[in-house]
């Protein structure tokens, strides 16, 4: 019987002043809490029930998780063929995707947006703007407009059972488009283009459209917890996270 496992990527580099801040280029290891960004995804995988937790990431990483991860997988030369790879190790099985920097994941979130995206191909998570801001008061932006409506997108996916390793080509690049409408309409076609271009495009038919190309049954979960959409992009986005967890 299929079971549910994880995979996390953990190559993002980061340069500068933010290199300097966490002590080390790669993202993924910048301090949080006890530990590592990177902890905080094992942990939440873990603890959302994933039987093998698989990382992909330079060696540093693969150090960092001796012990704590099932699979080490070295990174590969692009963050598309990392992506790949994680999906790779799902097999047959569900799989729980996530990047490597969201500072506020945890276990109740993934397993929240698990138990409404089971019966999917693949899914997305998407929380609304009140309940975001009310997590995140203040925070820097990570909210995108689709059509009249706004919402924060998550950077986790759920994939079906052996739906991950079929969907590769499929799945990077709607993965790679996830922060932008332009680009996740301009992959779906010209009909979603004009729909955009005229303010009336919908995540109904995004999700219609996924399933329409690709044959997917692709679901945006409404509602979904906010520690799944704050993921760090910057350093101005970290220090938001520890000041909040300061406060937490």
């Amino acid at each position: 019987m299929p079971e549910l496992v994880a995979a996390v990527t953990a190559g993002g580099r980061v340069d500068g002043a933010f290199a300097a801040r966490i002590g080390t280029e790669v993202k993924a290891l910048a301090p949080w809490r006890d530990g590592t960004l990177l902890d905080a995804a094992i942990a939440a995988a873990r603890g959302a029930g994933a039987t093998k937790v698989a990382v992909v990431g330079p060696a540093a990483v693969l150090e960092r998780c001796e012990g704590l991860a099932d699979e080490r997988i070295p990174e590969r030369a692009t963050g598309e063929e990392n992506l790949r790879a994680a999906l790779e190790s799902a097999g047959g099985d569900a799989l729980l995707f996530l990047t490597s920097d969201m500072p506020f994941v945890d276990a109740a979130a993934a397993i929240a947006f698990l138990e409404r995206a089971r019966g999917a191909d693949i899914a997305m998570p998407l929380a609304e703007i009140p309940d975001y801001e009310a997590a995140f008061p203040g925070s820097p932006p990570h909210v995108t407009t689709i059509g009249s409506e706004r919402v924060a997108g998550g950077s986790t996916f759920y994939f079906g059972p052996g739906v991950a390793p079929q969907v590769q080509q499929v799945a990077t690049r709607l993965f790679t488009a996830r922060k932008s409408v332009w680009a996740m309409a301009r992959l779906l076609g010209p009909a979603l283009l004009a729909l955009f271009a005229l303010r009336r495009l919908r995540i109904e038919d995004v999700e219609r459209r996924a399933e329409h190309v690709f044959g997917l049954r692709a679901r945006a979960v409404r509602n979904a917890p906010p520690e799944l959409c704050y993921d760090v992009d910057s350093l101005e986005d970290y220090e938001y996270a520890l000041e909040r967890a300061g406060r937490g």
